[in-house]
């Protein structure tokens, strides 16, 4: 299962009150009357306080936010990832976008994969329609493309059924069948059975994605004969699909995702890690308008910038 979150809101507070702290040394008396006058240090010390309050409270948000909020197929207008075998050969390409159709009175998304050998003219894939609801993705129609010599095939699911779940844990199964006709085969029906099999970590050319669920998918074809096959995908939270691994054992790595964010731009101190003293800086710089703390570049330094942060920190 997923680790539970980790932050140390000790650590927080000693961090942050080592700045609001009076006391004595060896050689007498000091205070942040040595830096600022009197009046200026008493700001400073409520602004801090009041900042250790709302880091506390905004960073417990986030984590609260982000646990309710985990999910294996991201599925907002415009996602997209693409993988690549290790030797660039072949190229997968998921993509989700808008569609005017409607079915049974849902607004459609489509889910597209494109398949393309690198430097070829010729791809195939498919184009799933799909409408989102409470229980997860439903599927409605594929539209597949096989190629010059099967051409077209197009399968109708009424009433739709479920392509993903809403939630996704170890062990869970789901299944559906479709019928289609394939030019040289003729009727064709399939079967595909799911089952979350294992939790693992992933190492990509995008990244490190931790806590993975690994997805079978076990497939039974019949046509004048029955055959079977069995591929994998590995789906990161809150990221979606980073590795496949088709029934010919081909294995393909996300290379880019509009949903995989450079660690860069939540390093606001530049130290090489995401971590509190990023939480810090920009919590200490609520208000202003201040570009290294405004890691949204909305304008100004917002909860919303701390939020980022506290999401993004390093495992």
């Amino acid at each position: 299962m997923l680790e539970p979150l980790n932050f140390d809101f000790g650590l927080i507070s000693r961090t942050l009150l080592c700045y609001t702290f009076e006391g004595s040394h060896s050689e007498g008396k000091w205070s942040f009357s040595n830096f600022y006058e009197k009046e200026n240090n008493l700001v400073f010390v409520k602004r801090v306080r009041v900042v250790l309050s709302l880091v506390l409270l905004f960073f417990y948000s986030a984590i609260v936010a982000t646990a309710e909020t985990v999910t294996y197929y991201p599925t907002d207008l415009g996602n997209i990832w693409v993988l690549e075998t290790a030797d660039g050969a072949e190229r997968v390409t998921y993509t989700i976008e808008a569609s005017e159709e409607r079915i049974e009175d849902k607004e459609i998304a489509l889910f597209k994969r494109t398949a393309e050998t690198v430097g070829t003219d010729e791809t195939t894939g498919e184009v799933y329609f799909v409408h989102f609801d409470d229980d997860g993705v439903k599927l409605h129609k594929i539209v597949a493309e096989l190629g010059s010599i099967f051409g077209t095939a197009t399968a109708i699911l009424s009433p739709p059924v479920l392509f993903v779940p809403a939630s996704l844990a170890l062990g869970d199964t789901w299944e559906f069948t479709l019928e289609t006709e394939v030019v040289l085969t003729g009727p064709v029906l399939v079967t595909y059975t799911y089952e979350v099999v294992a939790v693992e970590d992933v190492v990509a050319p995008a990244g490190t994605f931790e806590n993975c669920l690994k997805v079978q998918l076990d497939t039974r074809t019949v046509t004048t004969s029955i055959s079977r096959s069995t591929s994998y995908q590995w789906l990161a939270p809150n990221i979606g699909i980073v590795k496949v691994e088709t029934s010919q054992e081909i294995v393909f790595n996300l290379i880019s995702s509009n949903l995989v964010s450079d660690a860069s731009t939540y390093d606001v101190t530049g130290d090489g890690v995401v971590n509190i003293l990023d939480l810090v800086f920009v919590a200490a710089r609520l208000g202003d308008a201040a570009k290294e703390a405004d890691v949204n570049a909305d304008g100004v330094v917002n909860i919303l910038d701390v939020v980022l942060i506290a999401q993004n920190l390093s495992g």
